[in-house]
């Protein structure tokens, strides 16, 4: 059995078996550590992790996962928390995946463990988990699908993945969720200036936030803004006009229309048999994402490649070689690699 040495003890590494039997026992501690293994980069933690998987795989996909994202300013950790408290108080067992930016030095979440939703943290139905992008959204892919296989095993039926902020990874976490929502402000004229079309495109649910006080009727007329729009834009789910809501995280209004209208837009896909298509579709987008970030850590890490790649680049900037002449024999260098 594998030992490893920490702080003057001899500590034995969890076996495959033990992180499975401890997830599908709902233990917190353990779903904790099983992401962890799965978020580490080193070898000898993969295959390990993947045989985790495989045995907690049939107790996995029962969950609604809703992916949520937001312009600056709009209040998305405050409306989670708000949205997340109101389903535990439900009985619904809630779990947040927090992509949080990275520390360039260090790598490690900037935002830190569990710093933004004090209330739902100490909730018993609730478990957040920020994760560090790494400063690379692909590695989104594996990580973060891989958490919501082990939460879902875990009993939590309501998963939560929380993206950067608009422009950075919705499409990539559109592509792991049942629905989408969009956390948007008053204003939207001067807000869709700076907005791209592609992300309404991609939203199931806009919410309006800070709905409350003065700010109320600005809410309203925005709502309307957005609705003209849609007309105009197509649908991210077939069948489903999105739709545009109001509420305020702050004074916990509109929280059960949401839940409600989402609850709406998963019996719409299941009585269609759209959300058994959206998941197996998700799972071979999830392959060929796999794929190309398999090839392309693999191509920059190859030898020859980083060795040869200056000299090229050189040559490109003298114009010596075109662009297509350089690429195609770092292929041919990568290609001979073995």
């Amino acid at each position: 059995m594998a030992m490893k040495k920490r702080s003057g003890t001899m500590r034995r590494e969890k076996t495959v078996e033990e992180y499975a039997d401890g997830i599908l026992q709902h233990n917190r501690v353990m779903l904790a550590q099983a992401i962890t293994l799965i978020e580490s980069n080193a070898p000898r933690h993969f295959q390990k992790a993947q045989d985790v998987l495989k045995l907690i795989f049939p107790y996995t996909g029962k969950s609604v996962r809703i992916g949520i994202t937001g312009v600056p300013g709009a209040g998305k950790s405050t409306f989670i928390e708000a949205f997340g408290m109101y389903l535990c108080e439900l009985g619904h067992k809630v779990a947040i995946l927090a992509i949080d930016p990275s520390s360039t030095i260090t790598g490690g979440s900037i935002l830190g463990d569990k710093t933004r939703m004090e209330e739902l943290s100490r909730h018993p139905n609730a478990f957040i988990r920020p994760s560090p992008s790494q400063g690379k959204l692909g590695g989104v892919h594996r990580k973060t699908r891989e958490s919501i296989l082990l939460c879902e095993a875990a009993g939590f039926d309501v998963i939560i993945v929380e993206t950067l902020g608009v422009g950075q990874g919705e499409t990539i976490v559109k592509d792991m969720v049942d629905v989408f929502l969009l956390l948007a402000l008053t204003g939207a004229g001067d807000e869709l200036q700076g907005m791209k079309k592609g992300i309404m495109e991609l939203a199931d649910l806009i919410c309006i936030n800070k709905a409350d006080g003065d700010n109320l009727s600005k809410a309203l007329i925005t709502k309307q803004e957005y609705e003209s729009i849609l007309h105009f834009l197509q649908s991210a789910t077939k069948g489903w006009q999105t739709k545009v809501m109001t509420c305020s995280a702050l004074y916990k209004e509109g929280i059960e229309e949401v839940w409600n209208m989402i609850q709406q837009f998963i019996t719409h896909c299941k009585e269609r048999g759209f959300l058994e298509e959206k998941r197996a579709a998700q799972m071979k987008y999830w392959l060929g994402a796999m794929i190309s970030d398999y090839l392309y850590a693999s191509f920059y890490g190859n030898e020859n490649v980083k060795r040869t790649r200056p000299m090229l680049e050189r040559k490109m900037m003298n114009k010596e070689i075109t662009v297509s002449e350089a690429a195609d024999q770092l292929i041919r260098m990568y290609e001979q690699r073995k």
